[in-house]
């Protein structure tokens, strides 16, 4: 099969030309260590802060509040257990979703066994988090409220602001897990009273093993990693200066892009989502259809397994996910499709199709073209499926 088309931006992109140029002075000529005094080193260190202004820039914050990791999970483990360790005299209790990234409900998870509290929030069938159920699970002891800016599997947009106004109001600090928002959504973390916000390079175009944290000033949190005076020793390790300068190139592109790369992608999702919807019978949308990613259409079609059907697309040259690329070797159905109410034999069907740069109208066309038959083909394998077939003859 010569066709190949990849629609699953959602688990990674590919690293833009802009961005490897802008990378590869530093791995050969500009190699110096940024905490060096002799020039080589300075050159370093001034490119290291020039991509935490092109960050925090993109986020609306200042550029002392930007901390460069080493990935997105990383940001998430230094965001939560850096605030509940360091606020453990005021309150133990944290709150979250159930829809989290793992690196979130992981990180949470440690910390129960830690002796901290943590209240695991519901969704609607959209996966949307109610602010007033945020209000109302605030305690006296409430140190921290954890809630994801978009959903890595069904695209759901969270009510941020609205949340981020409840935890100012309450004293509480605010993260949220950006790594699906940056660069598909505006952010401001002020105007939207975000504490702490962790994001990843490879989701916009950037270069795999390489985040950031966004620490609003004044916040008390404890540093990561131990042993030396790097990230103004929050963060010690010697920078990974070529994958910072490539992401702060590609941070600065994906926000100038936006709203052009946005209206491409909001296109070839909603003729996707309209056109499936229309030609697969016993097939739904998951996730809320407005307030979702631009690029990403979430499906769960009944009386089929997911695993199957990615390898058939696969064999027709696309390649796409049925969940987070984090669980793909996992057996057990999505925890945010059971989170939305969808029972586990459906849960099981999901295919997530996530939209990027070079995808085009032919691309949503081929795609339309191979997914209805090898739905069916699959569902002819199902006594269930039969089951329906022969009711809906005999009505």
């Amino acid at each position: 099969m010569d066709k190949k088309i990849y629609l699953d931006h959602a688990a990674t992109t590919y690293t833009r030309q802009e961005v490897v140029d802008a990378m590869l002075p530093y791995f050969t000529e500009k190699f110096g260590n940024a905490s060096t005094i002799y020039s080589i080193g300075r050159e370093s260190k001034k490119a290291i802060e020039e991509a935490r202004e092109k960050v925090a820039r993109a986020l609306g914050a200042q550029p002392n509040e930007v901390f460069f990791t080493g990935s997105g999970t990383e940001a998430d483990n230094w965001a939560i257990k850096g605030i509940a360790y360091a606020n453990r005299s005021k309150g133990n209790h944290i709150i979250t979703s159930s829809i989290e990234h793992h690196a979130v409900l992981h990180t949470c998870q440690y910390l129960e066994s830690e002796g901290f509290e943590v209240t695991y929030l519901p969704v609607d069938e959209y996966g949307l988090v109610d602010p007033e159920q945020v209000r109302n699970a605030i305690k006296d002891n409430t140190i921290l409220i954890t809630i994801m800016f978009a959903n890595n599997e069904i695209g759901t947009i969270q009510p941020i602001k609205e949340i981020g106004i409840i935890a100012k109001e309450k004293g509480v600090y605010f993260h949220t897990d950006a790594v699906q928002a940056v660069g598909n959504v505006p952010i401001d973390v002020n105007d939207m009273n975000i504490d702490l916000l962790s994001l990843s390079g490879h989701k916009f175009y950037g270069p795999k093993g390489v985040g950031a944290l966004y620490i609003r000033k004044g916040t008390k949190i404890v540093s990561y990693l131990h042993g030396g005076a790097q990230e103004r020793g929050r963060r010690a390790s010697t920078e990974n200066v070529p994958a910072i300068v490539g992401l702060g190139r590609a941070i600065e592109l994906a926000t100038n892009d936006m709203e052009e790369h946005n209206k491409k992608l909001v296109k070839l999702r909603d003729r996707t989502i309209t056109e499936v919807l229309k030609r697969i019978p016993y097939s739904r949308l998951n996730g809320h259809r407005e307030k979702r990613l631009p690029g990403n259409a979430n499906f769960s079609f009944e009386f089929i397994e997911g695993e199957s059907l990615l390898l058939m697309l696969d064999m027709k040259g696309i390649a796409a996910s049925s969940g987070s690329a984090c669980t793909s070797g996992s057996l057990d159905p999505s925890h945010v499709l059971l989170a939305i109410g969808l029972p586990h034999e459906i849960a099981h069907g999901s295919l997530r199709i996530t939209f990027g740069a070079d995808n085009t109208e032919e691309d949503v066309d081929y795609l339309l073209e191979v997914l209805p038959p090898i739905v069916e083909r699959l569902r002819e394998m199902s006594p269930l499926y039969e089951n329906v077939k022969r009711g809906v003859k005999n009505v």
